[in-house]
């Protein structure tokens, strides 16, 4: 059997750890190789630490054609879903794949609408000239494509599909977008959590590369440093709008007691002239 390796396929889901590949190795020694390996036509789609255990210590392995697959992008989706509904896998992992299904669908609807606003070329159709067939296609091979899966329009909808929280999406972005390589592998590695690693990218890159070469301590104190530095400006502008609401609680009381002022002042004016007024009366009563 002629089973070809696409390293780009192959790569496409982060690898075993060591420990883990040494795991699976001991237990196909043990009890073989139970699950077959998918193909689409020659190629591997899943299964590639297996099939390279097995091609190593020579046992035998089964096969199985996904017939269903039309294009790369279908099997990348069925690769990302198979993962997906894996337990084992990191939070990490579990967003970068959700992500990725999310730009698969995204570039898919894209072309979809695009391919339908184009107009009839009028080109004249030729029933005898074959469709150009995709690797697992085959004169017996018929089965209908994948259904296009739903799209992931929304951080809620992408932190569904991965099983995590919206805030942990937000976090996997920034980390995709502004992460050094090797703070990436740190948290791939779990070395250190997402939490830590989206702090430590808001680092310039240098410093984020000498934090992850220094270790899993420097890493965290870096993190720490760039949450207490945000913290402050925050508590400063709270401590400043405490202080503005104090200013004008002082204000206000400064008005309300020279509003207070000016009116006692124009009552006492009033009894002045009253009492003023009074003796007038009496002066006169008392003249002969």
């Amino acid at each position: 059997m002629n089973i070809v390796v696409n390293e780009e396929l192959k790569a496409y889901i982060d690898p075993l750890t060591p420990e883990e590949h040494e795991a699976l190795e001991r237990s196909i020694l043990t009890e073989g190789c139970r699950d077959a390996l998918v193909l689409w036509g020659d190629v591997l789609v899943d299964g590639h630490n297996r099939y390279g255990i097995c091609q190593k210590h020579g046992l035998p392995f089964q096969t199985v054609q996904n017939t269903r697959f039309k294009t790369i992008e279908d099997v990348h989706l069925w690769m990302i879903d198979q993962h997906l509904g894996r337990r084992s896998i990191s939070d990490f992992l579990r967003g970068v794949l959700a992500l990725r299904k999310k730009d698969i669908v995204d570039e898919r609807r894209a072309r979809a609408l695009a391919e339908t606003a184009q107009p009839d070329d009028g080109a004249p159709f030729d029933a005898d000239t074959p469709a150009a067939e995709s690797p697992a296609e085959s004169p017996a091979e018929s089965a209908a494509a994948l259904p296009s899966p739903a799209p992931l329009s929304s951080r809620e909808a992408i932190a569904r599909a991965a099983r995590l929280s919206s805030n942990q999406v937000v976090m996997i972005e920034k980390i995709q977008k502004q992460a050094a390589p090797e703070l990436v592998a740190a948290v791939k590695s779990g070395v250190i959590s997402i939490n830590t690693a989206a702090a430590v990218a808001s680092l310039p890159a240098e410093e984020q590369v000498s934090a992850a070469n220094a270790g899993k301590d420097e890493l965290r104190q870096a993190a720490k440093r760039v949450r207490e530095a945000r913290r402050k400006p925050r508590e400063a502008s709270a401590e400043s709008d405490t202080a503005d609401q104090l200013a004008g609680q002082q204000l206000d009381a400064v008005q309300m007691l020279e509003r207070r002022v000016a009116e006692l002042t124009a009552e006492n004016d009033g009894l002045r002239r009253q009492v003023a007024e009074l003796r007038a009366q009496l002066a006169t009563a008392g003249s002969p």
